[in-house]
């Protein structure tokens, strides 16, 4: 017998377009095994999440840039036709933004945690993150927000190059443009060129000391703020391979205790009243030891179906017991677990794993995804392999082909083929003090100047 209230349907909202998003596959079969009525609201064109035997209705998702009004109405028609209240579950940073904002004018219709309607839109957004890790005495990378294409050269070269570029606002990054969320600019050349798109990528653009990248360097933390605010669930893990190199998704991660990420993600949780599924990334400075928060995603983590312990209970299943006022009845955790992207480590796929593995598209009860997803994705590789042989000596890909972004990302997202390479980082970086002649995050959205006593480069 389940002990999730099956009477009480989910709702699962992605506003991107990426056919590839693993995490909402995870959350249809985590939700669906313990037979909940699942029902996505997402662009499911060519998506193998739409294969999947625990999805009961694919709904047409909200269109790019929809408005307040329009996102409203889309889950008011998906709630007319479910006819009963739903848990409704955000599974990227814009769709969980808009729900934050719009939770009043969605009750009763959708069960959601209560939280103040701007925090999820506080913790994504780059810049104001800053503020967050200064005012919780979180580590954070050191973060400048430059006001010209000049400034920015200059900027760069205060931090000392490489340094990392991040839009402050990604959700925002249009799709077609080119533009990647982060981004590891490597001259001062590049980051003038860059910030001379910061009208077309939709918000403003942060430089950040690189903290170089690892063994045993790159961190993440997923959980579920509970109505009391405890984090529930969830854990930490290690990220052991990343795609693409530099800035990329977890392609495998394995569950890793660690006491100081786990108490640094529940400081900040606790201190910002946050409530509702979470994902963060850190980095380790190799000389100092601490952990930087790089990122805070107010949604699931695309991999969160790591964190599912002895019983079954992971981040998704937490929150629709929450929210029904079912009892959390936690597991023992299974450190040692492993999670594999397979379509973007296929060797790590077929590695042993003694303490356990899950993959992200592949299931014996559910086998409609990975197979789609092989079908699809043999097809965007082969029509990049045909790109980057040049029109000389290739036909066009035709209008069908699929452009794939990494999972997670927003939809200016662009991603080539996938390799199982030994990969140690992902998008690495650290928050501070306003240059002399530059406007640091402190200076522009009221952040406490204050100094951070290592510098990336050495660590």
């Amino acid at each position: 017998m389940s002990l999730l209230d099956i009477r009480v349907p989910a709702v699962l909202l992605r506003i991107d377009r990426n056919p590839f998003h693993h995490g909402t596959l995870g959350a249809v079969r985590s939700l669906g095994r313990a037979g909940v009525e699942v029902h996505v609201v997402a662009d499911s064109t060519g998506s193998p999440v739409g294969r999947s035997r625990f999805v009961r209705r694919l709904h047409p998702p909200p269109a790019p840039g929809a408005s307040p009004a329009e996102i409203v109405a889309v889950l008011r028609r998906v709630a007319a036709r479910i006819a009963r209240p739903a848990v409704l579950i955000p599974m990227d940073d814009a769709s969980a933004i808009a729900v934050g904002r719009l939770r009043e004018d969605l009750a009763p219709a959708y069960l959601l945690p209560q939280q103040p309607a701007t925090l999820p839109e506080q913790v994504a957004d780059k810049a104001r993150l800053a503020e967050v890790c200064a005012a919780a005495g979180i580590p954070h990378p050191q973060t400048l927000v430059p006001d010209s294409a000049e400034q920015a050269a200059a900027v760069a070269w205060r931090l000392g190059l490489p340094v990392v570029a991040k839009w402050s606002r990604p959700w925002l990054v249009p799709a077609g443009s080119g533009l990647r969320s982060t981004v590891v600019v490597r001259s001062a050349r590049e980051a003038r060129e860059l910030f001379l798109r910061a009208e077309e990528a939709g918000s403003r653009l942060l430089l950040q000391e690189f903290l170089p990248p690892g063994p045993d360097r790159d961190w993440f933390f997923h959980g579920y703020a509970d109505r009391t605010g405890t984090v529930r669930a969830g854990g930490p893990g290690r990220k052991q391979l990343a795609w693409p190199r530099g800035a990329g998704l977890t392609a495998v991660g394995l569950w890793t205790p660690n006491p100081q990420v786990q108490g640094l993600a529940e400081r900040l949780t606790g201190e910002l009243g946050f409530r509702g599924i979470f994902d963060l990334d850190f980095r380790r400075c190799g000389t100092t030891g601490r952990y930087h928060l790089l990122d805070f995603n107010p949604r699931p983590g695309a991999q969160f179906r790591l964190f599912a312990d002895s019983v079954g209970l992971d981040v998704v299943r937490a929150l629709h017991l929450d929210l029904t006022h079912r009892p959390l009845t936690a597991g023992a955790p299974l450190a040692g677990r492993a999670f594999v992207v397979e379509n973007y480590a296929p060797l790590s796929a077929l590695r042993p794993a003694p303490r356990g593995r899950e993959l992200a598209w592949s299931a014996p009860d559910d086998r409609g995804p990975g197979l789609a997803m092989w079908a699809l994705w043999g097809r965007h590789v082969a029509g990049r392999l045909l790109d980057r042989l040049g029109p000389r000596t290739a036909p066009a890909l035709p209008p069908s082909s699929v452009v794939v972004r990494q999972a997670g990302e927003p939809a200016g997202e662009r991603c080539p083929a996938a390799l199982d390479e030994e990969l140690s980082g992902v998008s690495g970086v650290p928050s501070v003090p306003s240059a002399s002649g530059v406007s640091g995050v402190s200076g522009l959205a009221g952040l406490p100047d204050r100094s951070d006593d290592e510098k990336a480069s050495s660590c």
